[in-house]
């Protein structure tokens, strides 16, 4: 890969442990190879400016992609502004017939730029890709080329005609982000296999307690955690009606801003009763009383200063399936967010109150799993059994 002019990748890599609390520490040196002095002060501008830990994260992951790629399709840095044509390139690279690949071997990506991503580890998908990531790459291009005071040619006529062409011809299925979900009674099943003391099961059991009770949180939510970010409440009763009910412990976790939401906003959700007893255990016996809540463990058991990745969060779940019996492959830690809906709309909690939880901002998205609930639960696919 031809190496972008910079000061150092050194000096870049120092710059981007400014934003180590956002940025994933394992892919620090790796971006710092990626990116340009100019991108790394834009994202931390962007970080500056208050973009939710999210969002710049995102953003950060695909601009190190696109410069990777830009490099290797044309030989130099990603402009800016992108011309119309390099927005074209990259739909055209990304989005293809497999058809007609398997008659013309230059249709599609060339064999020299793939080879070049996945050499980086860029690159794992072995057909076109899923339409929904070259969007999402194509609004992160555009959001850092405005944040640059540009104006780039994401809605040129051909740009939207050739997306639209070409998710046609790439005629990829669209994928449930995990097939199965986490129910309350899968939820069981994977807690017994953290019925030990050892100190990887206490933090597994405390790690999917949390993220379940919590409303289904986002792995990327799961793996940012920070011990600053858990307020202890006032207990609360068993039954809230009985005021002689024993009580419970509580205590509320305040939650990253994202894209959906406004400077103003302080999202919580809160925690009651075992998830509760379940992660303080893990932060008294882990020894954490600040930073990260959720750590790596080697595989000698010792404790590591810095926090599980998301996809660490994913693999720890998928762990937990083989453990159970199940098939990992049917569950990813998005089961999680999805198990909580079905398990409440499963219990008879109302829909409101369950996004109050889980923080959906899309009712209809919500709705989805409380309709399948009340498919499944209901009469009129049940008339011969």
């Amino acid at each position: 890969m031809t190496v972008v002019p910079s000061t150092s990748i050194p000096s870049r890599a120092e710059e981007l442990d400014a934003l180590g609390a956002i940025l994933p520490f394992d892919r620090r040196d790796q971006l710092a190879a990626l990116l340009t002095d100019d991108d790394v002060a834009t994202l931390k501008h962007l970080a500056a400016e208050g973009t939710g830990d999210n969002t710049l994260r995102a953003l950060a992951s695909d601009l190190g992609y696109l410069e990777a790629w830009c490099q290797l399709a044309t030989g130099s840095p990603l402009p800016w502004p992108a011309p119309e044509s390099l927005l074209l390139k990259f739909v055209a690279h990304h989005l293809w017939d497999p058809v007609k690949r398997a008659e013309d071997p230059a249709h599609g990506m060339p064999a020299d730029v793939e080879v070049g991503l996945r050499a980086e580890h860029l690159l794992k998908a072995d057909g076109p890709h899923a339409p929904g990531t070259v969007r999402r790459r194509l609004t992160s291009w555009s959001i850092l080329t405005r944040w640059r005071g540009l104006i780039g040619a994401f809605a040129a006529p051909s740009l939207k005609s050739a997306l639209r062409l070409a998710v046609r011809a790439s005629a990829r299925p669209r994928e449930r982000k995990s097939r199965k979900a986490v129910t309350g009674e899968v939820l069981a099943k994977l807690l017994e296999t953290c019925a030990s003391d050892r100190l990887v099961d206490v933090r597994d059991r405390a790690l999917l307690l949390t993220a379940f009770a919590s409303g289904g949180r986002r792995r990327s939510e799961v793996a940012g955690l920070r011990v600053g970010d858990l307020v202890d409440e006032e207990p609360v009763q068993t039954d809230p009606s009985d005021f002689s009910s024993p009580p419970l412990p509580c205590l509320s976790i305040r939650l990253g801003r994202t894209e959906t939401m406004t400077h103003d906003d302080d999202e919580h959700v809160l925690l009651i009763g075992r998830p509760v007893s379940a992660l303080k255990h893990w932060l008294a016996e882990a020894q954490i009383n600040d930073g990260p809540v959720f750590r790596r463990i080697d595989q000698w058991g010792n404790l590591d200063r810095r926090a599980l990745t998301p996809q660490s969060v994913n693999l720890i779940l998928k762990s937990r399936c083989k453990q159970a019996g199940l098939d990992p492959a049917l569950f990813s830690a998005h089961g999680l967010r999805s198990g909580y809906l079905t398990e409440a709309a499963n219990r008879g909690v109302s829909l409101p109150e369950a996004m109050q939880q889980s923080l959906h901002k899309s009712v209809t998205q919500a709705a989805s799993y409380y309709n399948n609930a009340e498919r499944k639960n209901g009469r009129a696919a049940r008339l011969i059994v």
